[in-house]
C-alpha cells in the first residue's frame, strides 16, 4: 500500500471513529405513553417541535427510545421499569397514568410529563410552583375544566335536565371527574349519570343504556384511551343525536359535535422544550409546572346538521373554530 493511501485509510478510520463516538455518545431520551404511536401523531410531532427548539433532534443530536402501552395502563409499570434500566437523561411521558408509572419507577431519573390532571393531586409533584424532586412538566387541566364543559353543554341543550358523563372506569382521573360532575350537577338541579365504558365493544351498550334513561345531553371526560377510541365513540354516538361536548378538538375533527379545552399541540411543545433544558443541565425541581394559557372551543355546524341540532348563535360566537 503506498503511503498516501496510508494516511487517506487512517483518516478515514479515525473520521469513522469519531462518528461512531459522537453517535454514541447522544443523550438518550425515554418516552413513555399510555396511548399508541398512530395516535400521537400530531402531539408527538409538537413534542419534537419544542425539542428541536432547544437544540435536539432525533437521531442527530438526541436518541429517543419509545415505550407504547397502547390503551393498556396496566403494561405501564413494566415498560417504565425497562425505561429506567436503560438509564436515559430523561423520560417524557404522555398521560395521567404514564407519569405516575414512570415516577414510581425512578426517584432520579428526570421526568417531564404532559397529561391531563392535576398532577399535585396526583401526587406527582409537591406544587405547580416548586415541583420538588425529579419530576415537572406540563398539565392539560382536562378535569378541572369540566364545569366549564357542563356551562357550555347547558348552553347548547338548556332544556337538558339528564346529562350523561362517560367514563373510563379504569382511568382514575376520570372516574373522580365523573363524581365532580354529579355533585355540581345535584346543585344546579341537573341528573347526572355515569355511564361506563373501558373498551370500543362497551360503546354500544352505553349507548342504549343512556337512551333507556332518557339522556337529554352527554360530556364525556379526559381519558387517553376514550380519545383513541373518538372515531368508533363519535360513529355509535351518531344514531341516538344526543348534543355531546368532548375534551379535545380530536373528536370534532373525527365528527363530533363540540370539545373545549386546552391547546393539546401547545401544551406538548412546551413539554419538549422542558426536556430539552432538562437534557441541557436545567433540574425538574426548578422548572416550575407549566399550565395553559390557551383554551379552544370547536364546534362542527356540519355534524350539528346531520344530527338536527341548532346550535345557539351566541354559542357559535364564542367558537374559537367553527367547522361548516
Amino acid at each position: 500500500m503506498k503511503r498516501r493511501e496510508f494516511v487517506v485509510g487512517l483518516i478515514g478510520a479515525s473520521f469513522a471513529s469519531r462518528s461512531a463516538y459522537a453517535q454514541s455518545a447522544m443523550p438518550v431520551l425515554g418516552y413513555l405513553s399510555s396511548r399508541s404511536r398512530a395516535d400521537v401523531i400530531a402531539p408527538l410531532q409538537e413534542f419534537q417541535r419544542g425539542l428541536a427548539e432547544t437544540g435536539y433532534v432525533d437521531g442527530t443530536t438526541v436518541t429517543i427510545e419509545y415505550c407504547w402501552a397502547e390503551g393498556r395502563y396496566e403494561e405501564l409499570p413494566r415498560l417504565a421499569a425497562e425505561l429506567v434500566e436503560r438509564r436515559p437523561a430523561v423520560i417524557a411521558t404522555n398521560g395521567n397514568v404514564a407519569a405516575i408509572a414512570a415516577k414510581a419507577a425512578t426517584s432520579t431519573i428526570p421526568i417531564v410529563f404532559a397529561a391531563g390532571g392535576n398532577p399535585v393531586s396526583l401526587g406527582l409533584v409537591a406544587s405547580l410552583g416548586q415541583p420538588g424532586g425529579n419530576v415537572t412538566g406540563v398539565t392539560h387541566l382536562i378535569a378541572e375544566l369540566s364545569g366549564k364543559r357542563l356551562e357550555l353543554l347547558r348552553e347548547l341543550a338548556p332544556k337538558a335536565v339528564r346529562i350523561g358523563v362517560l367514563v373510563n372506569p379504569n382511568y382514575p382521573a376520570g372516574v373522580a371527574e365523573g363524581g365532580e360532575l354529579q355533585a355540581r350537577g345535584q346543585a344546579l338541579g341537573l341528573t347526572i349519570h355515569v355511564l361506563n365504558a373501558a373498551a370500543e365493544s362497551d360503546f354500544a351498550a352505553v349507548f342504549a343504556v343512556a337512551a333507556a334513561q332518557h339522556i337529554e345531553a352527554l360530556l364525556v371526560a379526559g381519558d387517553p384511551l376514550l380519545i383513541d377510541l373518538r372515531e368508533a365513540l363519535v360513529r355509535t354516538a351518531a344514531p341516538y343525536a344526543i348534543p355531546a361536548i368532548y375534551v379535545t378538538r380530536d373528536f370534532v375533527e373525527a365528527g363530533g359535535l363540540m370539545s373545549y379545552g386546552a391547546s393539546i399541540g401547545d401544551s406538548y411543545r412546551k413539554a419538549g422544550a422542558y426536556a430539552g433544558q432538562i437534557l441541557k443541565g436545567a433540574k425538574p425541581a426548578d422548572l416550575p409546572v407549566l399550565q395553559p394559557t390557551k383554551f379552544e372551543l370547536v364546534i362542527n355546524l356540519k355534524t350539528a346538521k346531520a344530527l338536527g341540532i341548532a346550535v345557539p348563535l351566541t354559542l357559535q360566537a364564542q367558537a374559537d373554530e367553527v367547522i361548516e
